[in-house]
C-alpha cells in the first residue's frame, strides 16, 4: 500500500480529477473564472454551513486571488475542491499548492494569512466522507507530497472529517471566544466577569481620565479605517521586532498590501475600533464580521500605558459594541492571552495536522514538522526577549512564529 493510500484512501487519479461516491461528485477549480462560476452557490452554502467559515468564504478567496494577481505571483497555484450533490453545492475546500526546495504541499488558500484552517460543508454532510472526497479530488488535480493544515479547531468540519491516520504536528493552542447568545443581554454577560476585574478596569480608566479624556470610536470612514489598519500593522510589527518574534503573516512582504486590499473588498465586512486617550490612539483593533461573529484580526496598543491594561479596556468596549450590533459572539483567535481570557466564555483547542501523500512527504513531516521545528520554537521562546531580538536582527528574521498577528 502506498503512503497516499494509507493516509487518504484509494485516490482515483482520473485525468478529470473527480471523485464520486453515493451521488456526491468532487471536482477542482483552478482559476478565477471557475471561482466566479461558483459564486452564487458558494455564498448560498455559507448560509447553511457547518460552523463559521470566514477564511473559507467567497470574499476571502476573491481577496486572495486579487492580491496574488496584483503582485504578479506566477507561482500562485489555486486548488479549490468542490463537492456537489446533484446540482447542489455542498462542499468547498479552498486550497493552494506551494513549492519549496524540499517538498510540494497543499495548504489553505492564502495560507500565510488565514487564522483557522477549515472546510466549508453543508451542515447535513457527513464530514468524514465529504473531506475524503474533496481531498482525493485535490490530490488528483494537483499532485503533492502532503497536505499541511495549521490551526484546525476542535469541533470544526475539518477536524471531524480528517482521516484518523493524519499526523499531529506542533503543540495544542487555544482560541478564546465570547458567546453573547448564552446570556439575555450584554449586561448579564458583563456581570459574569469577576467583580474584582471589573473594578480594576474602572480604576484604570479613572486614572487615565485624570490625565485626559478617554474615548472609544467605531471607525467607519474608509480613509480613517485604512489609516487605522496601517497603524496597527506598524505597531504590531514593531512589537514583534522588540520581542524578537515573527509570524508567517509579517514575514510575507505582501501582508500590508493584502490587508489594504481587504479594506476595499466589497464582500468582506471589516470593523475597526480605536480607544483614544487625549485624542491619541491608546489601543486599536480591526477584524471581520462573518456568520454573525466578529473575528479579531490585527491589534496594537501603546505599551507605555501597560499598567492601565489598555488592551483589556479596549476589548471590553469592542465586546459592548458587538453585542449592541446584535452579533452572537466574538472570536478572539489564537493565541491564548490573559486579557482575552478575562472575557472569554470558552476556549477552543487548536491543533496542527499533516497528511503525507508521498514517502518524501512523510519523511519531511516527521523530521521537520514533528521534531525539528517544535524544538526550535521551544528553544527560541526560552531565550530572553533581548537575545531573541538580537538574533532576529542578525538573521534578518526569526525562526519563532507568533501565532496570530494581533497585539
Amino acid at each position: 500500500m502506498s503512503v497516499t493510500d494509507a493516509f487518504v484512501g484509494q485516490a482515483d487519479r482520473r485525468a478529470a480529477g473527480a471523485a464520486i461516491s453515493h451521488g456526491l461528485n468532487a471536482t477542482v477549480v483552478r482559476d478565477r473564472e471557475g471561482l466566479e462560476a461558483l459564486a452564487s452557490r458558494w455564498q448560498g452554502l455559507e448560509a447553511h454551513a457547518y460552523g463559521p467559515n470566514l477564511f473559507q468564504s467567497l470574499g476571502w478567496a476573491r481577496a486572495v486571488f486579487e492580491f496574488e494577481t496584483s503582485r504578479g505571483n506566477q507561482a500562485f497555484d489555486p486548488v479549490i475542491a468542490t463537492l456537489v450533490d446533484g446540482r447542489r453545492l455542498v462542499g468547498v475546500w479552498p486550497l493552494e499548492r506551494v513549492r519549496t526546495g524540499a517538498r510540494t504541499l497543499l495548504v489553505p488558500l492564502g495560507h500565510a494569512f488565514v487564522q483557522a484552517a477549515d472546510v466549508l460543508l453543508d451542515a447535513d454532510c457527513d464530514a468524514r466522507e465529504a473531506v475524503g472526497l474533496l481531498l482525493r479530488a485535490a490530490i488528483a488535480a494537483a499532485p503533492s507530497d502532503g497536505v499541511s493544515l495549521l490551526k484546525v479547531r476542535d469541533g470544526s468540519a475539518l477536524a471531524e472529517g480528517l482521516p484518523a491516520t493524519c499526523i499531529r504536528t506542533g503543540e495544542v493552542q487555544g482560541a478564546p471566544r465570547v458567546a453573547f447568545d448564552a446570556f439575555p443581554d450584554f449586561a448579564a454577560y458583563f456581570s459574569s466577569i469577576r467583580a474584582k476585574t471589573r473594578k480594576n478596569m474602572r480604576n484604570a480608566r479613572n486614572r487615565l481620565e485624570r490625565d485626559g479624556p478617554v474615548e472609544h470610536r467605531v471607525v467607519t470612514d474608509p480613509a480613517e479605517r485604512l489609516a487605522l489598519i496601517e497603524r496597527t500593522l506598524d505597531g504590531r510589527a514593531d512589537r514583534l521586532k522588540d520581542q524578537g518574534l515573527t509570524s508567517r503573516a509579517f514575514r510575507d512582504g505582501g501582508f500590508r498590501a493584502f490587508c489594504v486590499g481587504l479594506a476595499g473588498q466589497a464582500d468582506i465586512d471589516i470593523r475597526a475600533f480605536s480607544l483614544l486617550h487625549n485624542g491619541q490612539p491608546l489601543a486599536e483593533q480591526w477584524g471581520f464580521v462573518h456568520g454573525g461573529l466578529y473575528h479579531a484580526f490585527v491589534a496594537s496598543r501603546d505599551f507605555s500605558h501597560s499598567d492601565e491594561s489598555p488592551g483589556k479596556l479596549h476589548l471590553s468596549e469592542i465586546l459592548r459594541v458587538c453585542a449592541e450590533q446584535g452579533l452572537k459572539g466574538c472570536d478572539l483567535g489564537v493565541p491564548v492571552m490573559p486579557y482575552k481570557l478575562t472575557f472569554a466564555t470558552e476556549t477552543i483547542a487548536v491543533r496542527d495536522y499533516a497528511l503525507p501523500i508521498t514517502p518524501r512527504g512523510w519523511l519531511m513531516f516527521q523530521v521537520w514538522d514533528v521534531l525539528v521545528r517544535p524544538a526550535l520554537k521551544r528553544a527560541v521562546l526560552a531565550m530572553p526577549a533581548q537575545l531573541r531580538a538580537r538574533l532576529m536582527r542578525l538573521a534578518g528574521h526569526g525562526p519563532q512564529e507568533a501565532d496570530k498577528p494581533q497585539g
